[in-house]
Parts: structure tokens; C-alpha cells; sequence
């Protein structure tokens, strides 16, 4: 936190002792920004964001004070980095990354292999598995060692898994067979050996045959000596499919293995219109995600996929749906946001 903001606040919290307003801790605690509360449990807040958005100055004034970790919702994946073969473009990832650096945030890296957003060269064609396999070493080893120092986690593989927990027909399965998910963390080690390594996915937040496929990989990648460290679990929900019961034992089984667990693209939607009893109930369920992370020492934060309705991808994806975040689009805070407080307190 700024040298400045700390003694704003500081005056802010004695005013409000002196008369009576308040006892420190509560005076303390008003002034405190989510990032602020998180960090006394020992764990980051965060905020997805995208390079469009950063012309609006009111949103990314709350960007940077709220929040001590972002991550780029665009800007690092593979069309984005190299959208001609070997040939690298850092603009999109460096912004965000700079922008981070200037309001003393984490960075967290995403994502280096996925089966969407590739560029048209790399899916418009047939590949031998030598060739994938050296083309997808490149593209892992450049980007992160090009990152190397400037971001603490790297959502290595990401979705590689289907709902029945089979794998994926991606071109990396179909080409390289399951292998491509080890090596690929391997070689994310040896561009950045100091960096966390994760697999990330959604629907995984309850026990089930998908978040079972994850464990099941997860403890044979770690018998195998591979370079794991964490799983992502996006937390993606949607009040309509009712909450993820088990998420927490989830999170605890995944620690018990030695990984660290994260909270990665929380947002949860709704069918429109918001009405204050869904408000409330989302509410709710961000308060009980937020328990659940707090609960299980190895879960090491949480980050919603941005931070205001504005800005939200649902209603895009999802039509009908929205209102997934814990700020409108007037940039003012709801009900979930005082419900992540009240959580975090």
C-alpha cells in the first residue's frame, strides 16, 4: 500500500476512535480494501482485467487500489503472443504487467496452452508430433522466459479435460497424446524455475468425475517428479445450477497431495432480471467461497474474473445472463461485495 494511503487512512481510523465512532480495529477495517483483508489471512484478492478497459480511469482507479493481484484476461494467450509462427508480440501482456508493477500488484501468467484463442497458423493445418511438439516447447519456454521475475503463477495447461472427465480432443491431445500436459509443465519449469505451475479449469469446484480427473493426473504428475504446484479451479458458477457443496473438502484433498489451490476466475451469474432475493443469494455464495478458501491453509487466493458488471464476459456467452460480479456497471459496490468483506473480516 502507498506510503500516502496508509496515512490517509490512518487519520481517517484516529478521527473515527476519537469520537467514539469506532474501536481501531473497526476503524481500521473501514477504510480496508479487499486486497487489505485478504492479506491478513495470508492470501491475495484479485481482479481479472482486459487492455480495452484501461482507457476508463473510474475502473481502473478501483483496479488499483482494491486489489494486490491481476490477471491479464487476453493479453497473454497464444493469438495474443506469437500471432505469426516465431514471431512474438508482448504489447497486450506488458501493459497489464506494467500497469501491476506501478500499483505494487501480482501478476498472475494466463494461459500458455489452451485449445481456444490459438492463431490461425497454428490451427489452419496438420502437424507431425515433431513438429507440434517443438512449435509448443518454443511458444511455453519464449513467453515465460520473457515473463521470468514479472509474474508469480502460470496457468500452464488450461480446460484439458472434458465434463466426464475424459481428456479433451484438443490438436495438443490429439497430436502429442496426454504426455503434452507434463511436458509442458517442464518446460515452463526450466524457462522460470522459481514460478508456480498450475493446471486450471471450470466445473471443477465440487467433487465429481472431472475435478476426480484432475486429482487422479495431479498425484501421478507428482509421483513422476513432474513440476506441478497448484490447480486452478476457475469458479465459474451460476445460481441456476445451485452451489458447489464439496468445494472446500475439494480444495483440502487437492492440498493433501502438496499443491496449493486457487480461486482463479470467480464470477457468478444469474438469469436476468437481478432481483434483490438473487442479489442476496449471490451474495451468499461469495461469502461461502470466500470461507472455503479461508478454511484450507493452501489455498492461496482468490481472483473474480474482473471486478464490475461492465466489464463482465457473460452476457456475451450467456445471453440472458448477468449481473455475475460484485460491482454494477456503475462501478458501485452490491450486496456480494459487502458479502466478501463481511467473509474476509
Amino acid at each position: 500500500m502507498h506510503k500516502n494511503r496508509l496515512r490517509l487512512v490512518g487519520a481517517l481510523a484516529a478521527v473515527l476512535v476519537a469520537a467514539g465512532l469506532a474501536t481501531p480495529a473497526q476503524a481500521h477495517d473501514k477504510h480496508a480494501t479487499l486486497a487489505d483483508l485478504a492479506q491478513r489471512h495470508g492470501r491475495y484478492f484479485g481482479s481479472a482485467t482486459d487492455n480495452p478497459e484501461l482507457v476508463d480511469e473510474p475502473y481502473k482507479a478501483v483496479l488499483g487500489s482494491e486489489f494486490d493481484q491481476i490477471t491479464p484476461g487476453n493479453g497473454m494467450k497464444w493469438y495474443a503472443t506469437e500471432p505469426q509462427q516465431g514471431v512474438f508480440d508482448w504489447t497486450a501482456g506488458d501493459e497489464i504487467v506494467n500497469l501491476a508493477r506501478a500499483h505494487h500488484q501480482k501478476v498472475r501468467g494466463h494461459t500458455l496452452v489452451w485449445h481456444s484463442q490459438l492463431p490461425d497458423w497454428l490451427t489452419s493445418r496438420e502437424w507431425t508430433a515433431k513438429d507440434l511438439r517443438a512449435v509448443l516447447k518454443k511458444h511455453i519456454q519464449t513467453e515465460v522466459r520473457h515473463y521470468r521475475g514479472k509474474v508469480f503463477a502460470w496457468d500452464v495447461v488450461n480446460e484439458a479435460f472434458n465434463e466426464d472427465g475424459t481428456y479433451r480432443e484438443t490438436v495438443f491431445y490429439k497430436t502429442l497424446g496426454p504426455g503434452y500436459i507434463a511436458d509442458a509443465l517442464r518446460w515452463a519449469h526450466q524457462a522460470d524455475p522459481k514460478v508456480k505451475l498450475y493446471l486450471n479449469d471450470y466445473n471443477i469446484e465440487a467433487v465429481g468425475a472431472k475435478s476426480d480427473a484432475y486429482y487422479k493426473l495431479a498425484k501421478e504428475l507428482k509421483a513422476q517428479g513432474v513440476p506441478l504446484n497448484g490447480i486452478g479451479l476457475q469458479t465459474h458458477l451460476a445460481l441456476q445450477y445451485g452451489y458447489p457443496t464439496t468445494l472446500e473438502d475439494n480444495l483440502r484433498r487437492f492440498s493433501k497431495l502438496g499443491l496449493d489451490t486457487a480461486l482463479t476466475e470467480v464470477d457468478i451469474r444469474m438469469i436476468l432480471p437481478a432481483t434483490e432475493e438473487k442479489l442476496a443469494e449471490q451474495a451468499e455464495w461469495y461469502a461461502d467461497l470466500t470461507d472455503a478458501c479461508l478454511s484450507v491453509r493452501r489455498c492461496v487466493g482468490i481472483t473474480i474474473w474482473d471486478y464490475t458488471d461492465k466489464y463482465s464476459w457473460i452476457p456475451a456467452f450467456f445471453e440472458g445472463e448477468g449481473a455475475a460480479l460484485p460491482y454494477d456497471e456503475q462501478l458501485q459496490p452490491k450486496p456480494a461485495y459487502f458479502a466478501i468483506r463481511d467473509a474476509l473480516k
